[in-house]
């Protein structure tokens, strides 16, 4: 056992044993006691991958704080533009280079070891972000600051590795910008960095972005000549999830336990999100700007604010979803597009309302919050208009965090099953979209593997759409 892990293991305990005794609050926002930091496990940075945005990582942690790793020490960030470009090397609107994406995590390192006075850091990466890291550690200043990297789902070996297409794009595997990333570091022939401890999550065969068949990328039929075991890397260890999707491999419950038993080489002692008493939230509002090379149809997500963006939350009804009376928290956002913080009741269905010029408003319901958080996240769709032009109310389900699996999971929209709009077979879609054929406001449910969202139909011909987003 490492004495890292010694030291963490002892503390956890210690930490747990607080917990227990009511000595010691942990918040998703704030600890109530101060302790001493040099007793406390490494800060972990979390980054997010292609097109995500912080509050990818709510799940995961929480995860992490019900094991005793205080908030104060758990740091995530958003990338301003977070889709790659086509071709790396080449500038595109809209989007970043693998370039930009390093110089956000050398950023983000320093200013967490300023902060809490720590040597290194654990970097934790889901897919892109796991090319962030490496590059940061490999090709900026970063081998001396990180003890510990994970990549969840990071495709290290491309996601296709076709001549011909986009080959300079950093998931070709053909790349440069993977070559370099790839090219031994021992003589062994390992791809990681020697004096840190990497750890690599794949799925057995449901990642999307893990496929010898180009179905994903819209190749059906066309070998991809990459292999399930793409994100794996020689010289890590290399952990294999069953049916997990590919962004569940870096926020199930499963993953969690990986990356858990890599870093204490012990079990971790809650396998559940342990609840709060008193729930605090908050977050950021951005938006999404419309791809140039085709305004009509294409959208480009973003983590850019959108200032004066207004939010209200509502208490809901948890069996129709209507509202329990007036707005128990509303705001307009500043140039930061930060909203919050907003005391939660536990146990209680909320309505977020998101309004802003040049968007619809966003009618945003969620199961019951268990733990504060800080990266509770809107990014504001584009009009109507050019989403669905037939709707007399548009309901979409999302899922942040996963994808559907019809073969896999157990999930209703609206009383549908399986949800419409599923492929009947892989985990690649994460939106379901339904189109009301009245306008009259009614309740709509949906069921995921036992989480449920109640909400409300708005109507479309007013620029309202309700949005249905699950946690797990």
């Amino acid at each position: 056992m490492s004495a890292f892990s010694r030291r963490f293991s002892i503390r956890q305990r210690s930490v747990a044993g607080l917990i227990g005794a009511g000595l010691i609050a942990l918040s998703g926002c704030t600890t109530t006691r101060i302790v001493d930091d040099s007793n406390l496990p490494p800060p972990v940075v979390f980054v997010h991958g292609n097109g995500d945005s912080a509050a990818f990582w709510q799940s995961t942690l929480w995860r992490f704080e019900s094991n005793g790793w205080p908030n104060r020490r758990l740091f995530t960030v958003d990338l301003p533009f977070p889709l790659a470009r086509d071709e790396d090397p080449r500038p595109q609107q809209g989007r970043s280079s693998t370039e930009e994406f390093r110089q956000l995590v050398a950023a983000e390192v320093d200013a967490v070891l300023a902060k809490t006075g720590a040597s290194q850091v654990i970097l934790v990466g889901a897919s892109r972000g796991g090319n962030a890291i490496r590059n940061y550690i490999q090709n900026g200043d970063g081998e001396s600051k990180v003890s510990h990297a994970l990549l969840a789902g990071t495709p290290s070996h491309g996601i296709w590795s076709v001549r011909g297409l986009r080959e300079q794009s950093e998931f070709s595997g053909l790349s440069g910008f993977l070559t370099n990333l790839n090219s031994p570091k021992s003589p062994s022939g390992d791809e990681v960095t020697q004096n840190i401890r990497w750890l690599s999550i794949r799925s057995d065969n449901n990642d999307k972005y893990a496929q010898p068949d180009g179905l994903w990328i819209g190749s059906r039929g066309q070998p991809t000549n990459v292999t399930y075991a793409s994100p794996e890397l020689l010289g890590a260890t290399n952990v294999v999830l069953p049916r997990v999707d590919h962004r569940e491999t870096a926020t199930s419950a499963a993953a969690f336990d990986a990356m858990y038993r890599f870093l204490t080489e012990t079990p971790p002692p809650e396998s559940a999100i342990l609840p709060e008493a008193e729930i605090r939230l908050g977050g950021r509002i951005t938006g999404i700007g419309l791809d140039p090379r085709d305004p009509s149809t294409g959208v480009m997500p973003n983590n850019l604010p959108v200032p004066g963006a207004r939010i209200a939350v509502y208490a809901v009804n948890p069996d129709t979803g209507e509202r329990n009376g007036d707005a128990v928290y509303e705001t307009t956002v500043g140039s930061d597009g930060a909203w919050g913080p907003f005391d939660a009741a536990a146990n209680t269905y909320y309505e977020f309302e998101v309004s802003a010029d040049a968007y619809p408003t966003h009618h945003v319901y969620r199961s019951p919050f268990p733990r504060s958080s800080s990266i509770v996240h809107f990014r504001l769709e584009r009009p109507l208009a050019n989403l669905e032009r037939d709707a007399r109310a548009l309901v979409l389900l999302t899922r942040p965090r996963g994808y559907f699996d019809v073969q896999r999971d157990t999930m209703n929209f609206a009383g549908i099953s399986p949800p419409p709009g599923l492929p009947a077979q892989g985990a690649g879609v994460s939106i379901s979209r339904l189109k009301a054929t009245t306008a009259e406001p009614q309740p709509v449910a949906a069921e995921f593997n036992g989480e449920r969202v109640i909400g409300r139909t708005w109507p479309a011909a007013d620029n309202h759409v309700s949005i249905l987003e699950l946690t797990y």
